[in-house]
């Protein structure tokens, strides 16, 4: 099973883009950009929290577990 990263849905339902997420959380550009073209990539959980925080929502709702 593989842990897939749903930050690029999230954020964009709540009408942010990389740069501004990267400013809203605190969590460099090049590591929003890295998981907004691959899902896959994995993350810290200290950065999903910073984007969770940011996007106000808890850190189970980014992230998916898939076959």
């Amino acid at each position: 099973m593989a842990v897939r990263l749903r930050v690029k849905e999230v954020a964009e339902s709540k009408g942010y883009n990389m740069s501004s997420l990267s400013r809203a959380s605190d969590v460099s550009f090049g590591t929003i950009k890295r998981m907004w073209r691959n899902p896959y990539s994995g993350a810290t959980i200290d950065t999903l929290s910073k984007i969770a925080k940011a996007l106000q929502v808890d850190i189970s709702d980014l992230i998916e577990n898939t076959p």
